[in-house]
């Protein structure tokens, strides 16, 4: 039969410390984070901004979009769009105090009833 002792591994970390030396900070006391951070009221909301990159490299202001109210949305909806296009959309959306997904869908009802005015003629 084959010798497996020396395909062991021996311990390359050497003796642990002894215990005057080691940390104390098992016996420190804990301190919890903060609960919540503070509410952000919709004036402040409305100021949090982050440049943005757009496709000929100069930045823009962005409003941050981690920043507004829950929507009860579940689907998540991505696409590419042009920047132009990303700009006109969110500008829209802060001037009527909307979200993205808001100022769409108001978009997709109005292309639908232009449409069925246009079948009915």
């Amino acid at each position: 039969m084959a010798d497996l002792t020396k395909l062991k591994r021996r311990s390359s970390l050497g003796e642990p410390p002894p215990l005057a030396e080691a940390s104390a900070n098992l016996e420190a006391a804990e301190t919890a984070p903060p609960l919540a951070p503070p509410p952000v009221s919709p004036a402040r909301r409305m100021t949090l901004v982050r440049p943005v990159k757009s496709g000929a490299g100069e930045g823009a202001a962005r409003r941050d979009g981690r920043s507004a109210r829950r929507s009860g949305r579940t689907l998540q909806f991505a696409t590419r769009v042009s920047p132009e296009f990303d700009n006109r959309l969110r500008v829209i959306a802060e001037r009527d105090g909307k979200l993205l997904v808001e100022v769409l869908e108001e978009a997709l009802e109005a292309y639908e009833h232009s449409r069925q005015r246009q079948s009915s003629r």
